[in-house]
């Protein structure tokens, strides 16, 4: 939702910028806001409207003070508190936040020494070798921005997943509302749930397309209107989104949604068998050729047009002409993991660590979201800067994991608490906690958090030494990469796939909407290989849980089925699976 999402910004960086002045717990509390805003189902305006400051109040997270800024925000479009922080240090924190290695302190400095507001001139010191003679920073700092500015060149213009189908979901819902509207269905790469969009497409099916173009041109968030037509607008977002609206007529849907889902080499494909059949095909239906002309036969609904051209249906996620369409012509596609199939979510943290709620309230809120079973994985000592477990600390937790499992199955909850961890990766391969605590819990997760830059022989050697430990029954977000921040570190993905194959390891898919990691391509190498795995949302807030939905996804397109992924099992059977 626009008006979420812009609010959710705001509170993001003054979180920032409380942080750039060591203030404690004020900046946490303004993060677990935003990622609530951004959480609500219904805009938080509107919230306000039904029953005022009060209503605000009862968000969790949201105290008087914040709730105050929000109506400020809604009756003003301004939080004056954030423009004097702005006015303070005015620097571009949305971007330059994005560029690794640079946090709040760091980008304070900058500012204070060298008068750095924004990522151009960051560039430009970096260039010029300005950055590496500050204290705190050095020749590798500077490369390290360097780098990533590169990094982020590549990835302009495109938008997380996760960050767009709140926003274009919204609007599709106010379509639904308006009078003379029929079907109506996101398009695009949205619809084939790629981890990055460039634009979003909606396709409605109307008789009076006029009213709908005229609400659509003049909605809120708009900021500006590319083009306007009688079945098709094109507009910008405020957020930087360009939306197209169609209007087709019922009997052309199904065409048209197949035309507009792409990818465009699947519809080459798909063209190409419709000329062999003496068929033409378009946005408009599938035509007969003959001497009298054209003839439709077929373009109301896309399974229509996949059976006219000797396709099973082929599911949005995996049209990318990978294989699918050789797969569907033999009827051998593969039952694809369903959006609601998990039981459980084997990598949560809490505020042991850098989550932001106890062990009871996320397991509640697991249990709220369809989930039997979750695992906590708090982070271990050698992260300190997320006050990571140590030995002593993590049987601390494990005893109050079991407090936690009798309250809630006095209060009729029925979801298990799991003792977990997310142990840290030394550079070595060893583990951050002995084998001794590591074999008291029932669900080990290992990552790598440090030394990204090892040689991809160093970087393969320590995941595989990991995995070779007994007791690593994972690895989480096995490639270290963060979507439009960070690359994956290098490694040798088939030899770690290997790996897994012969210890029995589980390989992630982290569903955080900025990570996705493992991605599509690796999961079908998983697939092929035999080797499982699981999809969790890597929650730090409540808010997270819905995140699985991405990781699903992820799955969906590197043709994963229910029998790949663990965590779709039964309790009893994953935990079987992960100890043998």
């Amino acid at each position: 939702m626009v008006f979420n999402n812009s609010l959710a910004e705001i509170f993001h960086e003054i979180a920032e910028y409380l942080d750039m002045d060591n203030i404690p717990f004020k900046p946490r509390a303004y993060e677990k806001a935003a990622e609530i805003i951004e959480s609500l189902e219904g805009d938080i305006s509107e919230i306000y409207k039904k029953g005022g400051l009060k209503s605000l109040e009862e968000i969790p997270g949201v105290g008087v003070s914040m709730a105050e800024k929000i109506e400020e925000f809604i009756k003003t479009g301004k939080i004056k508190y954030f423009e004097g922080l702005k006015k303070k240090i005015p620097v571009d924190m949305s971007e330059l936040r994005k560029v690794e290695g640079l946090g709040p302190q760091s980008i304070k400095k900058l500012y204070e020494k060298l008068k750095i507001k924004n990522v151009g001139e960051l560039e430009k010191a970096a260039q010029k070798g300005k950055i590496r003679e500050l204290e705190g920073f050095g020749k590798k700092s500077e490369e390290k921005i360097l780098k990533s500015l590169e990094f982020l060149k590549k990835s302009s213009g495109r938008f997380l997943l996760g960050s767009v189908i709140p926003e274009i979901e919204d609007i599709t819902e106010h379509i639904k509302k308006l009078k003379g509207v029929g079907k109506v269905t996101i398009a695009g790469s949205i619809r084939r749930m790629k981890e990055t969009v460039g634009d979003a497409d909606i396709l409605v099916t109307s008789k009076k397309p006029e009213p709908i173009m005229n609400y659509f041109v003049n909605m809120p968030g708009v900021m500006k209107v590319i083009s306007s037509g009688e079945t098709k607008s094109a507009i910008k977002l405020k957020s930087g989104l360009n939306v197209d609206l169609r209007i087709v007529p019922e009997e052309s849907y199904g065409a048209a949604l197949n035309y507009f889902t792409g990818s465009k080499a699947h519809n080459i494909a798909l063209r190409e068998i419709a000329i062999k059949k003496g068929l033409k095909l378009n946005e408009y239906g599938l035509f007969k050729i003959s001497g009298r002309g054209e003839k439709m036969v077929a373009g109301k609904t896309e399974q229509e047009i996949y059976k006219a051209l000797g396709l099973d249906y082929i599911e949005p996620e995996l049209r990318e002409n990978t294989g699918e369409i050789e797969l569907a012509r033999e009827k051998n596609l593969p039952k694809l993991v369903g959006y609601s199939d998990l039981k459980g979510d084997l990598q949560v943290q809490t505020e042991w660590t850098d989550g932001s709620d106890s062990i009871e309230t996320m397991a509640r809120e697991a249990s709220k979201n369809g989930l039997e079973y979750i695992v906590i994985t708090d982070h271990t000592k050698r992260l300190a800067m997320t006050h990571g477990l140590d030995e002593k600390t993590i049987l601390k937790q494990m005893s109050e994991i079991d407090k936690v499992n009798k309250k809630l199955k006095s209060s009729g909850i029925k979801i298990t608490v799991l003792k977990g961890s997310e142990c840290d990766i030394l550079k070595d391969g060893s583990l951050d906690l002995p084998d001794s605590v590591l074999s008291k819990l029932d669900v080990v997760g290992a990552s790598v958090h440090s030394y990204f830059n090892l040689s991809r022989e160093e970087q393969t050697e320590r995941i595989k030494k990991a995995m070779q430990n007994k007791n690593v029954d994972i690895i989480f977000h096995p490639t270290g990469r963060v979507i439009q921040k960070r690359e994956a570190y290098d490694v040798d993905m088939d030899e770690l796939i290997k790996t897994a194959q012969k210890t029995g390891t589980v390989m992630e898919i982290d569903a955080y909407p900025e990570r996705l990691d493992l991605k599509d391509e690796y999961i079908r190498k998983c697939v092929s290989a035999g080797v499982k795995m699981s999809i969790d949302s890597d929650a730090h807030s409540p808010a997270h849980f819905p995140y699985l939905k991405y990781g699903l996804a992820e799955a969906r397109r590197g043709f994963a089925e229910k029998k790949d992924i663990v965590n779709a099992w039964p309790l009893e059977k994953m935990k079987t699976m992960l100890k043998k």
